[in-house]
């Protein structure tokens, strides 16, 4: 009996319960063919949906909304879905090798001793996230402090700080069985409530004063860009969308839920490559639905800015961001306005923090197994490194932000590093994809061109935040 015959025999999960990371014959299952068949193999894209639409989306796209008004309401989608080509040849690479995005990263030269510079430039990059990342935890512990504020007045310290410590502690506690088939299940949830809830403040806008016509959204999708508005539109296409994070997280997201396990390990057959095609199609499926959910949210944020904020003259930052809007919507909508805003702050905060903490915790276990520390291959090590870094990594984040106690500010540094190394991730997708995987698995011209324009955009944006961050370039 062919391992395939046996496998159609077993009964079907939609999550691989064998090391994911071993590709091995026994293991191979044929992918579905249709959307109907797919749609219970998706989930790592819902993990990246409920990573990206958080502090970024929360506080950035609403105050990119306040400053600049519907005339870039375009420029969401398109800054989202650039990205998507990129985070797609990653997987892709993922899927034919079987190994995760930080492998890829230590392959592409010129390498510096047994790393990759793109590797180096991860470590960096990482480093600097651990200050962003603690902006989640502070920004979550404000909208807390708003609805239940302990110990002082709302947004005080002693509030603040209670709730930042629950907040963490209960982050850890949750995710330290590091199973995948828990996080996607409540990524999902989480997910799926910021949604609804978001879109449902944002369309509930125009029986208020601050209600918007559908000219205004019109002008929204115009493709203009103003000269004053250059500045803005650039922090919008680096701070929207997936991140350098949330590409190389998809990676290991991908495996766990078994792409290339289902695949096989390639051994150049017309099964291995039929399969393979398959769950690559699967895959591409899921990175589409998770690029409709994060892109409605972000259009949605940035709504509530564009029309509430932005005709005030009002652009405030971080916690006042929240508390700002959460007022407005008391004043126009009443209390239940203000309370159902704040629980669509927390679970897009919340949703963040779950996914991140797991994404961050695979790519630092997998880098001390690059660089030597243990045998990644080793699953009781590897997955006790996992379980390490979902301690330690919130437990970091958490001193960063009582130490600077300023989310904005925090997820402004952690952004300047993200642009600049998502050019190095676009640079990594395009040689992984022409030296790794075979030319009848790369797709087909659209493929091609899509990756192609995705890189050029975004070393274009790598190139504006290097030298804006130095102060070399300025443009308002």
């Amino acid at each position: 009996m062919s391992s395939t015959d046996r496998t159609l025999q077993e009964p079907e999960t939609s999550v691989v319960h064998d090391d994911p990371y071993h590709l091995h014959p026994d293991g191979v299952r044929e992918p579905p063919t249709t959307w109907r068949g797919s749609l219970r193999f998706f989930g790592p894209g819902l993990i990246v949906s409920a990573s990206v639409v958080g502090a970024g989306e929360l506080i950035t796209a609403t105050a990119l909304g306040a400053e600049a008004g519907f005339v870039l309401l375009w420029l969401v989608i398109f800054s989202t879905l650039v990205k998507v080509a990129v985070q797609v040849e990653m997987a892709r690479y993922s899927i034919v090798t079987g190994l995760g995005g930080m492998e890829g990263y230590t392959r592409v030269p010129p390498r510096l001793g047994r790393v990759g510079w793109v590797f180096v430039m991860w470590a960096l990059m990482a480093i600097s996230k651990l200050i962003q990342t603690g902006g989640l935890i502070g920004g979550m512990a404000a909208a807390l402090s708003i609805l239940f504020p302990i110990g002082s007045a709302p947004l005080e310290t002693t509030s603040l700080t209670i709730w930042a410590v629950v907040v963490t502690v209960l982050a850890i506690v949750t995710l330290y069985s590091n199973r995948y088939g828990l996080i996607e299940k409540v990524a999902v949830f989480l997910t799926m409530t910021f949604v609804v809830i978001t879109v449902v403040v944002a369309l509930g806008l125009p029986m208020t004063e601050y209600g918007y016509s559908g000219g205004d959204l019109a002008s929204g999708l115009s493709f203009s860009l103003p000269a004053g508005a250059i500045g803005v539109a650039v922090a919008m296409f680096g701070l929207t969308g997936v991140g350098s994070e949330e590409i190389t997280a998809y990676t290991y997201w991908c495996l766990e839920k078994g792409y290339a396990r289902w695949s096989g390990p390639n051994d150049g057959s017309a099964g291995y490559k039929r399969r393979a095609r398959g769950w690559i199609k699967v895959m591409q499926k899921d990175a589409l639905v998770s690029w409709v959910i994060y892109t409605v949210s972000t259009m949605a944020f940035y709504v509530m800015g564009a029309a509430v904020l932005h005709p005030q003259g009002l652009v405030p930052q971080g916690n006042d961001m929240i508390q700002v809007l959460s007022e407005t919507y008391s004043s126009v909508l009443g209390e239940w306005g203000r309370i159902l805003y704040l629980v669509g702050a927390l679970a897009a905060l919340g949703s963040t923090i779950w996914a991140a903490i797991p994404s961050w915790s695979r790519s630092w276990a997998n880098a001390l197994s690059i660089v030597g520390v243990y045998d990644w291959t080793d699953r009781h090590k590897r997955n006790n490194w996992m379980r390490f870094f979902i301690v330690a990594l919130p437990t970091v984040w958490l001193l960063t932000f009582l130490w600077i106690a300023s989310p904005f500010v925090m997820i402004l540094i952690g952004g300047i590093a993200g642009g600049i190394f998502l050019a190095a991730v676009a640079v990594s997708a395009w040689y992984l994809r022409t030296t790794y995987v075979e030319p009848d698995l790369r797709g087909g011209r659209f493929a091609t061109v899509a990756i192609a324009v995705s890189g050029i955009a975004i070393l274009l944006l790598g190139v504006y935040t290097a030298l804006s961050s130095t102060g070399l370039v300025s443009i308002g």
